[in-house]
């Protein structure tokens, strides 16, 4: 039976977002345990991440700012090419976020952070994260659940979140609870469309680059992007399939080397092509990029955030800002939840009422990020005539065009964007724009 002495969260992934539960939690003075099915929690895999101020405010309440600022660069340039390189676009307009928020988005390649979040745990919290534990099944057990591993073991608790990413294995583990206890409504098996896959890696900054570039080169169903930090440069070239698809693909490496070959002119820049770096790529890879949102993102004790519940194509880096802000909202739900009930476990109910407000409010800003990222897609890679239209002749000519976006479309996202409200520090940026969720300033301590 599960321990219903005390409240456990039980977080099924070990990658960025779920590392940003084990903080959120140990801040909201709540036990958890991490459960990544990798036999290392930090490893190279994958490419870059971009955080914007959303994802940003959040880290920099555990403390991350000044490392997060270290091993980081500012996204200050984004250059836009034909596939032939001839130069389009040029645009500066990330300054508009500096102005109106306080920082510039910031590239960062995804292990760095990976690690910098795993090892700056405390060591009570970072003995939480167990790494080689595959979950294979949740049941519910008592007033509580249980997620059992492929190795055997078994770990109780009184909430599972999943923060597993696309191919969740909580996702379905919850579907099937929701289906064994006659749901009216239950998510589908195969929640996620596929209309583009990418090939990514990532190599040594050529001098071409700079600090903080962004260069894309846009065409007929497929584009290719690239994003150099001081060192470092991360590509990836999507590419549209023949024809949508619900299944999942797996990719070898004869199948990067032949999608490199085949887009070998590529442009990195305006004197660079894909053949000129791809040589000295330090690692590589090809995915499918599934899009959609979840209709259920909770059944019972179980609850999903970050790609597990909604995913993105990855063109302007969104995905791991909204699993920032999943987890943000979600925790100060669990914590409002506890303090309300004393500390002890909260009824079903209570948490079911607490999951439904969780998801409420993350979908209409979520719902923006998405439909901007789905159309940025499709406008990089000339969808169809309009796109190569839009994308090519007429919104270069309209005067900062982009800056317009930002101000007057994203902006009002962005300043709704939540933080841990119970968590008191500084605001650390400040801009044009006020923020809608303040910090919590700290508390004024009277003598006496």
């Amino acid at each position: 039976m599960a321990d219903t002495t005390k409240f456990k969260v039980i977080v099924v992934g070990g990658g960025p977002v779920g590392l940003t539960a084990a903080h959120a939690l140990s801040r909201a003075g709540i036990d958890f345990v991490v459960l990544e099915h990798r036999e290392s929690v930090v490893v190279d895999v994958g490419a870059s991440l971009v955080l914007w101020p959303s994802g940003l405010r959040v880290l920099a309440q555990f403390g991350l700012l000044e490392r997060l600022r270290e091993i980081g660069a500012d996204l200050r340039r984004t250059v836009t090419l034909t596939l032939d390189a001839h130069k389009y676009k040029d645009s500066q307009a990330s300054r508009v976020v500096n102005q109106n928020h306080g920082t510039y988005p910031v590239i960062f390649h995804r292990a760095d952070v990976v690690r910098l979040l795993y090892e700056s745990l405390g060591d009570a919290d970072r003995a939480r994260v167990l790494a080689g534990k595959q979950v294979t099944d949740v049941v519910v057990a008592g007033d509580g659940v249980e997620a059992r591993c492929a190795d055997g073991s078994v770990h109780r608790g009184s909430v599972v979140l999943g923060a597993d990413g696309v191919h969740s294995a909580t996702r379905r583990a919850m579907r099937a609870l929701a289906v064994a206890a006659g749901a009216p409504t239950v998510n589908d098996e195969q929640p996620y469309l596929t209309e583009y896959r990418t090939m990514w890696c990532t190599f040594p900054r050529p001098t071409d680059l700079g600090t903080g570039e962004s260069i894309e080169g846009h065409g007929r169903d497929v584009s290719v992007q690239c994003l150099a930090s001081g060192e470092r440069s991360w590509l990836f070239v999507y590419e549209r399939l023949a024809a949508p698809t619900r299944a999942r693909a797996a990719y070898s490496a004869a199948d990067v080397e032949a999608l490199a070959a085949r887009h070998a002119d590529l442009p990195v820049s305006e004197h660079l092509r894909l053949r000129d770096v791809f040589p000295t790529r330090h690692a590589a890879g090809m995915a499918n990029l599934e899009e959609g949102i979840v209709r259920h993102w909770s059944w019972g004790r179980v609850v999903l955030a970050g790609d597990a519940c909604h995913k993105f194509t990855p063109n302007q880096g969104l995905g791991y800002n909204n699993g920032v802000q999943d987890v943000a909202a979600l925790v100060n739900e669990l914590h409002a939840v506890l303090r309300a009930g004393g500390g002890a476990p909260p009824p079903l109910d209570a948490l079911s009422a607490a999951f439904a407000r969780y998801q409420a409010s993350r979908m209409a800003s979520l719902q923006v990020d998405y439909d901007n990222s789905a159309s940025f897609t499709r406008m990089s890679a000339w969808r169809n005539w309009i796109h190569h239209l839009l994308d090519r002749y007429i919104l270069p000519w309209i005067p900062r065009f982009d800056e317009f976006m930002l101000t007057y479309i994203m902006t009002t996202t962005t300043r709704n964007c939540v933080v841990l409200n119970f968590v008191e520090g500084e605001e650390p940026f400040q801009g044009k724009v006020p923020w809608a969720n303040a910090v919590k300033p700290p508390s004024i301590k009277l003598n006496g």
